[in-house]
């Protein structure tokens, strides 16, 4: 096994206390809802990257998002395909805003 050196990079707060760079993830750029990495709290600023190029996106959380659930990064009106992986997953069943949660209230499998 080769031995690498990699850097990591991490924000410290004042208190000393390791800081997350980023709570979400977003599977392919254009997607619409992004994966949180941790629990995102309403109100809560959060930092999203997109892991096919490393970009950022900052979004303000309307509701408290579980680990695993989604966030909403993009405007979508009731009856609209949603993108993940750049590919449709559902249709909303109500109008979304940036930072909604996203679950089962407001979006259903297109399949049905």
């Amino acid at each position: 096994m080769d031995n690498q050196e990699f850097t990591i990079s991490v924000a410290v707060s004042e208190e000393g206390k390791i800081l997350s760079t980023h709570k979400f993830l977003i599977h392919h750029k254009g997607d619409h809802v992004g994966v949180a990495t941790s629990q995102i709290s309403a109100g809560e600023e959060v930092v999203g990257i997109c892991m096919e190029d490393d970009s950022e996106i900052n979004v303000v959380s309307k509701g408290d998002v579980p680990l695993g659930h989604k966030i909403a990064l993009v405007q979508l009106d009731k009856g609209e395909q949603v993108l993940k992986y750049g590919l449709p997953i559902g249709l909303t069943t109500q109008e979304w805003s940036i930072g909604d949660y996203v679950h089962t209230h407001n979006i259903k499998t297109a399949r049905w």
